[in-house]
Formats: structure tokens, C-alpha cells, sequence
């Protein structure tokens, strides 16, 4: 069974009679009980659900855009008034986008509830132009609150909440962190985030880690900002950049020197959710898998969630990175997808009974 973290028994209560699942006993694939081979295999196994999107771009304060990826769900049953539909805000990982495959789950989750989706990809890495010498880190919440500010102002009567996976999540962590109830948000959903960035880099710097993801990681950087390297070479020797091996000398050549930081540590401390987890103000379920080697168990900041009654956290002792495969042959839904699935709707259809807490 899952560890289940949360200091209030309303809370636990509300998550243990509408999100069952949060109880229950995940048995993992049988033959994917490792942590690396359930992150390693979930891309290549899981379905990739069909979903049509309409595409929007916006423009930021600072001169760039940001697209978003919009699923209406306009044959919605249960809401047919797009007005009131409630609507999630998806957040990809690192170099994710609305093309992910667990991100297609979540929307096709969405869309059996009838709510409506949108997906924000951060700069440059959907296809769209990067406009300024500005991409994204996991620290810098503008983007975030600029998109959360749009999506609200175009829906305004709609419920509204959004999940965010991997370094999503810690990104909408620490906007959550920054803004406490001063957000449109009812509450949010965490997946598989880094809680503290100089544990994850160090995890991943091991030599087996560094082999199985750390080089391919700093190659998908690479490659997201390689095609915007005229405009980058603006600011940035990109030669040097394109040399990192690891994600820590990507980000002390590239990521920290561009959002304005003295040091890389400076950086990771500033991107670290652990350190703003005591501010969260709206009600926040967070899943995490204890043998991820992108988020070690022993730096999830359990004791800091007892201290917020509107934090809970979901530990299982395996599933790894956004991986969380169960069944013989998980094809379809994992267990993450089930949390978002039952979370979400508890929200939406019961929210009440947690606002008040």
C-alpha cells in the first residue's frame, strides 16, 4: 500500500472516500519492479491516445509567446455549457510537451469526466519561434502565472485546477508556493517532482543513472534550444553550451546564466519545491515513487508536508519516474493515470468538502 502524508484528517478522509485509489495496494508490473525499468519502458509501452488539439499562441510581457494546446471537449455530456465546463492545466516535464504520452492519458481521462484540457508547453520546444533569447527553467513561474492568468480570464465561471508532472510539477509547486490563495486554482495535482534539485542532479550523476539518463536528458536540452541557436547566440556562447554532459553543466553554462542567477546553486536552490512547500494555500496531492532516481526518496520533504494541512503526499515504494506501470501488460492505464483520474474528479464534483478546511 502507499504511504499516505497529510496532517489533516479532513483531507485524508475527503482523499480516502472520493480518491480511493490513494489506499489501495499498487502491485507494479511484475516484470517491471525496478525503478529505472519502469522509467526506461513507460514511453515504449504505454498507448498514445488519440487527441485533437487547437492550438494558441500568447504573448508574454516581455515580448516572446507561449503555446498552448487546447482539447475543448465540446461533445461534452456532462458539461455542455462551455462556460462552466471545468478545465485542467496540463504541465509536461523538462523537455515535454503536449505530445507526451502520459499527458494523451490525462486528457483522455479528462475527457470520459467532460472537462476541458489545455496544455502549456513552455518556450520553444513545441515548434513555435522563440521570439526573445528567453527560454524556461523550473524556477521562473511568469510564463506560468501568465498562462494561468489567460486560461481564467477566457473561463472565468469554470472550475479550475492543473497537475503538473516531472519538472511541471515542481514548476506549478513553486508558483503555488509564491502565490498561496491568491490563485484562480481550486487545487493541484503533483507527479514524479524533483523536490530538491541538488538531490535529483546528484542521483543522476551516479555512474549507472548518468548512463541510462542523464546523457540523454542533456541531449534533449540540447536539442530543444539547437534550433533556436541564431537568436540564443545572442547571449550565449552555444558552443560551450552544446558541450555539457550532464544536466549540471547544461545548467550552469546555459539555464542559470539566463534567468540572471550568481551561481548554479543559487539556481537549484531557488527551483527547489521542498523550499516552498510550507506556502502552498490550496489543497495539493502530490504521488511520488521512492526508488525514482530523479527524485530520491530520502529528499522528499515528508515532515515540511505534515506542516500544511493542505498538502498530502502519495508514496509508493515502486514505480519510478513517471512510470507507475501495473498489470501484465500496462498498454493502458497506470496507476498515475488512476490518481489523476479519481483526484481530479473528487475535486470537480466535491470540492466543497475541502475548501472549507
Amino acid at each position: 500500500k502507499p504511504q499516505l502524508v497529510a496532517s489533516n484528517d479532513r483531507f485524508c478522509r475527503f482523499l480516502e472516500e472520493y480518491c480511493p485509489v490513494v489506499t489501495e495496494t499498487y502491485y507494479p508490473t511484475i516484470w517491471c519492479w525496478e525503478g529505472r525499468v519502469q522509467t526506461l519502458l513507460r514511453p515504449f509501452i504505454t498507448s498514445r491516445p488519440q487527441v485533437q488539439y487547437r492550438n494558441e499562441l500568447i504573448k508574454t510581457a516581455d515580448g516572446g509567446q507561449i503555446s498552448l494546446d487546447w482539447f475543448d471537449n465540446n461533445d461534452s455530456l456532462y458539461y455542455p455549457d462551455a462556460s462552466t465546463r471545468p478545465t485542467v492545466l496540463l504541465l509536461p516535464g523538462l523537455t515535454g510537451t503536449s505530445k507526451e504520452s502520459y499527458i494523451l492519458h490525462m486528457i483522455h481521462q479528462s475527457e470520459t469526466l467532460g472537462y476541458r484540457c489545455v496544455v502549456f508547453n513552455n518556450r520553444g520546444i513545441a515548434g513555435e519561434d522563440l521570439l526573445t533569447p528567453r527560454t524556461y527553467c523550473a524556477a521562473n513561474t511568469e510564463d506560468l502565472e501568465a498562462v494561468i492568468h489567460h486560461v481564467h480570464s477566457l473561463h472565468p465561471s469554470a472550475p479550475f485546477m492543473a497537475a503538473g508532472v516531472s519538472m511541471g510539477g515542481m514548476l506549478l509547486l513553486n508558483y503555488l508556493g509564491k502565490t498561496g490563495r491568491d490563485t484562480p486554482l481550486m487545487a493541484a495535482a503533483i507527479f514524479s517532482a524533483g523536490w530538491n534539485v541538488f538531490e535529483s542532479v546528484e542521483s543522476l550523476e551516479k555512474p549507472l543513472n548518468w548512463l541510462l539518463f542523464n546523457y540523454y536528458l542533456t541531449t534533449c536540452l540540447q536539442s530543444s534550444i539547437s534550433r533556436h541557436r541564431q537568436m540564443l547566440g545572442k547571449l550565449f556562447d552555444m558552443d560551450l553550451v552544446m558541450k555539457a554532459r550532464t544536466v549540471r553543466e547544461f545548467d550552469k553554462q546555459f539555464t542559470s546564466v539566463m534567468f540572471g542567477y550568481r551561481t548554479i546553486d543559487d539556481y537549484y536552490e531557488d527551483a527547489s519545491p521542498c523550499r516552498k512547500l510550507k506556502s502552498v494555500g490550496i489543497p495539493v496531492l502530490c504521488l511520488n515513487s521512492v526508488d525514482d532516481v530523479f527524485s530520491p526518496g530520502h529528499a522528499i520533504p515528508v515532515e515540511t508536508a505534515k506542516q500544511n494541512a493542505n498538502v498530502a503526499l502519495v508514496l509508493t515504494s515502486c514505480g519510478g519516474h513517471i512510470g507507475f506501470l501495473e498489470g501484465i501488460w500496462p498498454r493502458k492505464c497506470t496507476y498515475m493515470d488512476r490518481v489523476f483520474k479519481q483526484f481530479v474528479q473528487a475535486v470537480f464534483e466535491h470540492g466543497n468538502k475541502i475548501f472549507s478546511m
